[in-house]
């Protein structure tokens, strides 16, 4: 798997028209009715326009949104953030940095032993690689997250 997050055309040829409508038109999709929301399972979430992993299932909280939440991006450089102002209110948008997809917004309610954030991602923004799967498709060096002492035993 190549490094280049960036989108290309033939990346958004094979995306859903609701996957289109959000990650290129800035849409939401409904809360509770998204593929992601109550997925428990251990493995990465990826930006389902260039494949740059953004989050990890380490930190994904039940938030009671109806959308994927997690309290941090799986690196630092994963994400970049704006000041969104549609809706009558100050938010804070949260994108892929790679090929710049609308993600999502980002909140100060979330677990406050975790820093008190909140990335209330969209479903239709991701495509989540089951651990499982890590190593198949490119992405074996977040295998490490998921090895406890007790497994390496």
């Amino acid at each position: 798997m190549s490094n280049d997050y960036r989108k290309t055309p033939e990346a958004l040829s094979r995306l859903t028209p609701n996957e289109y409508r959000v990650t290129q038109e800035d849409a939401t999709e409904p809360a509770f009715r998204n593929r992601y929301w109550d997925n428990h399972d251990d493995g990465i979430y990826v930006d389902v326009v260039s494949g740059q992993p953004l989050f990890s299932s380490r930190d994904k909280f039940e938030s009671g949104s109806g959308w994927p939440s997690f309290t941090k991006p799986i690196d630092d450089i994963a994400v970049t953030e704006k000041t969104d102002r549609t809706l009558w209110m100050k938010r804070t948008e949260v994108r892929s940095a790679g090929a710049d997809s609308h993600l999502g917004h980002v909140f100060d309610d979330g677990p406050r032993d975790a820093g008190g954030l909140r990335y209330c991602m969209n479903s239709a923004a991701l495509r989540f690689v089951p651990v499982a799967e890590l190593e198949e498709q490119g992405y074996g060096a977040y295998k490490t997250q998921f090895t406890t002492e007790e497994s390496a035993a």
